[in-house]
């Protein structure tokens, strides 16, 4: 899939003209004060990235005499500053390495001896000293162990990026030539889709740092806050925040307060005879307030629900693809008559719709901080995002119910699989074209909007009629 996040940095590996060369060219000095430094980027190509990559790696290597698996680490360490790396290696060697975990000696010797079996630190069986691996550190591990404890780093999330020596009072970190060595291709997958600039899930086309201020804002307690004042109110006389859970405006605070108010306007409900609730109040600044938080609260948790519900989609359809490629695929040869190799067709339409679902759930992280007074450009999003939501739902609903209709039964006719695969392999690449324009607009900062409302309209029919 052309748009899908690859091995390293994809998602915010940005190149620019002074990353090498920082001497700046300066006007005049009459004008210097009044014109501003230029830098100029470069978009480039996922090729190209990866000879960057491989560049900035191999200069790390050769110049602080060290492996191109530690000078990932100190990339990693520094998002991927060449320039850093060098300034904090050359200015404190011993405490870069102490912080990143590249120690120069091993913390634990074991008897290098061939004839010696050595003790494994997790499963504590001997094994022959081939069957051995160590990190910086020495401490010794089989390849059985050092498998199963970077799985499981790698299904725990981003942290296995950073992932240090399974001894928990060790800091030494696990290279990426480790990592390659013993885990399957299956963890491979998942380790290299990980963002490597800010260690979170991969999250093309939203950038590393809208993605930083979405998870910090549904890890933080204000949005309970924001909740507690949508959805209570105080109480008159205790202060304490109420919800209401009965029809009737007539509340009864718990005890030992007991006081009773009109949930609408506040007013003592005993004493008051007549309640103000049908009078507006210009002047109700409290209850400005609350409708403003709760507006608040209910626009983040639509935006919430559908992240959480399309990342929920993401984790099924990757069971399901598993299933598919373990059981299904057998099944549906068997009854087919047609061997595994022609069946393709149905991973490639589950791949593309657990890739599908992971850019959709960024797109709502997106949505949700895009300014409200840029109409068009919201407007454009949308329309985009709900072509591709649509297309994605038929092909979801296609490959799950209908594939499973013929893996289940016998009685399906080689003419019906056939209008089968070609309904699939259509709606896949239609979903495709949709979420390839949908990533596209999104990384040009939606900037084919333009101002002129009839250029908008314009180019969404003209977008409508290339992708139909």
């Amino acid at each position: 899939m052309d748009y899908s996040d690859d091995d390293m940095l994809e998602d915010n590996y940005h190149y620019s003209d002074d990353d090498d060369v920082r001497d700046s060219e300066y006007m005049d000095e009459e004008d210097s004060t009044s014109n501003r430094a230029q830098i100029g980027y470069v978009v480039l190509k996922e090729e190209d990235i990866h000879k960057h990559q491989r560049d900035d790696i191999e200069r790390v290597s050769t110049i602080l005499s060290i492996s191109q698996a530690e000078a990932i680490v100190l990339l990693l360490h520094t998002h991927w500053s060449v320039s850093k790396v060098e300034d904090e290696w050359f200015t404190n060697e011993d405490r870069v390495r102490s912080l990143v975990g590249i120690l120069k000696e091993h913390v634990f010797e074991y008897n290098h001896c061939r004839e010696v079996n050595v003790a494994c630190g997790i499963c504590f069986e001997s094994y022959a000293q081939n069957e051995i691996l160590t990190v910086s550190c020495g401490h010794p591990y089989c390849i059985t162990c050092w498998t199963g404890y970077i799985a499981a780093k790698i299904d725990d999330g981003p942290g296995c990026l950073m992932v240090k020596c399974p001894e928990p009072s060790c800091s030494a970190a696990i290279g990426q030539d480790l990592i390659d060595k013993v885990t399957n291709e299956k963890d491979k997958d998942k380790y290299y889709s990980f963002c490597w600039n800010c260690t979170e899930d991969a999250h093309r086309p939203v950038d590393c740092e809208t993605v930083s201020k979405w998870i910090f804002k549904n890890n933080d307690e204000s949005e309970n806050t924001t909740w507690i004042l949508g959805n209570t109110k105080p109480c008159p006389k205790c202060k304490r925040y109420i919800e209401k859970n009965m029809g009737c405006m007539h509340m009864t605070c718990s005890s030992p307060c007991k006081h009773e108010f009109c949930w609408l306007c506040l007013s003592d409900w005993q004493t008051t005879t007549q309640h103000n609730c049908n009078k507006f109040d210009e002047d109700d600044e409290n209850e400005t307030k609350r409708k403003m938080a709760k507006n608040a609260s209910e626009r983040y948790m639509h935006y919430y629900e559908r992240w959480a519900s399309n990342q929920s989609s993401r984790l099924k359809a990757m069971e399901d693809l598993e299933k598919l490629q373990s059981v299904q695929l057998k099944e549906l040869s068997y009854k087919q008559g047609t061997p595994e190799t022609q069946l393709q067709f149905t991973v490639e339409a589950w791949l593309q719709i657990i890739e599908c679902r992971r850019v959709l759930k960024w797109t709502f992280a997106y949505g949700y901080y895009l300014p409200n007074h840029e109409q068009a450009k919201k407007q454009f999003f949308e329309y985009l995002q709900g072509e591709a939501e649509a297309g994605l739902e038929r092909l979801h609903h296609c490959a799950e119910s209908e594939l499973n209709h013929f893996v289940s039964n016998t009685e399906g006719s080689p003419k019906n699989f056939s209008d089968f695969r070609n309904k699939l392999i259509g709606l896949t690449k239609v979903t495709k074209t949709y979420f390839e324009n949908l990533v596209k607009a999104l990384e040009n900062g939606l900037a084919d909007v333009s101002k002129s409302p009839t250029n908008s309209e314009s180019f969404l029919e003209k977008d409508n009629k290339i992708v139909r």
